[in-house]
């Protein structure tokens, strides 16, 4: 299944216009043109309903959130299901200030989102009102392990099924999950988390992934998230002595522009519960 995922997305390039952060804004490009989509990114008010109209799906990342940007998100998201596009969301930081959580909030109210991507921290603090101030990483009592895994996944189920998103929880153990099936993904590497703006990125990428399979929602997002994870591992068995975070980043990009569908296929690693 992840196969074809894959395939679609380099068969059908679609169009992602992209409302993130100026931290990652290049990263989310390159990777989405990487895993064979097209980005726009376009976040002033006057342009962003243009933009949405020629575009195939969206993604709204509030990673640098500001006050412009807001009624922008609110804009392109309200267009994109009057169009019937995907919408993505990743709720970068939310609980850290309360602009953040009060903006997460309003977005999930006027806006049907098709995915909702984040650490467990950031879905916790969206689905129960449990919220840690460490920003943009998971606080250090919501980390996924083995033996909290089972509770991972009922809080997404949950989540998913209060929103009708599905909901895909990033961590040591991925989870993408519907209200009824959840994919436990063990692909990745440690360093990842030495890079800013690999969350960012896998939000886009999952963007293209379900623009291009709006059927299969769920395993598109997983299919995301696996190749993302394994790009992860590609990168870091290129690592030489003399390189760093930074040549990391580039080698996970270029990990997902070398990645073929047949590779995702065989290097995929993941259970369903």
């Amino acid at each position: 299944m992840f196969q074809k995922m894959f395939e679609n997305v380099r068969g059908k390039n679609p169009l992602i216009h992209n409302i993130t952060n100026y931290v990652t804004v290049n990263d989310c490009a390159n990777i989405v043109i990487a895993c064979g989509a097209s980005p726009i990114m376009a976040d002033d008010k006057d342009e962003v309903e243009d933009i949405t109209n020629i575009c195939d799906g969206l993604n709204i990342n509030i990673g640098t959130l500001n006050s412009r940007t807001i009624e922008s998100m609110l804009i392109a998201g309200k267009r994109a299901n009057e169009l019937g596009h995907p919408v993505v969301l990743d709720p970068v930081g939310v609980g850290a200030s309360k602009l953040r959580t009060e903006t997460a909030l309003r977005l999930l109210n006027e806006i049907k989102f098709t995915v909702i991507r984040g650490n467990i921290s950031e879905i916790k603090t969206l689905a129960v009102g449990s919220a840690t101030n460490k920003g943009v990483d998971a606080g250090i009592g919501d980390r996924i392990s083995e033996d909290n895994l089972d509770d991972a996944i009922c809080l997404a189920k949950a989540f998913a099924e209060k929103t009708g998103a599905v909901v895909a929880i990033t961590g040591s153990v991925d989870i993408v999950a519907d209200s009824q099936k959840a994919y436990c993904i063990r692909n990745g590497h440690q360093m990842m988390s030495s890079v800013t703006g690999t969350g960012c990125q896998l939000s886009a990428m999952t963007a293209a992934f379900v623009t291009a399979n709006p059927d299969h929602v769920l395993d598109a997002t997983a299919a995301a998230v696996s190749a993302m994870g394994y790009a992860g591992e590609i990168a870091y068995g290129r690592m030489s002595k003399q390189d760093g975070n930074s040549s990391y980043r580039n080698y996970i990009i270029d990990a997902i522009y070398n990645m073929t569908p047949e590779d995702l296929k065989k290097g995929a690693k993941y259970e369903v519960r």
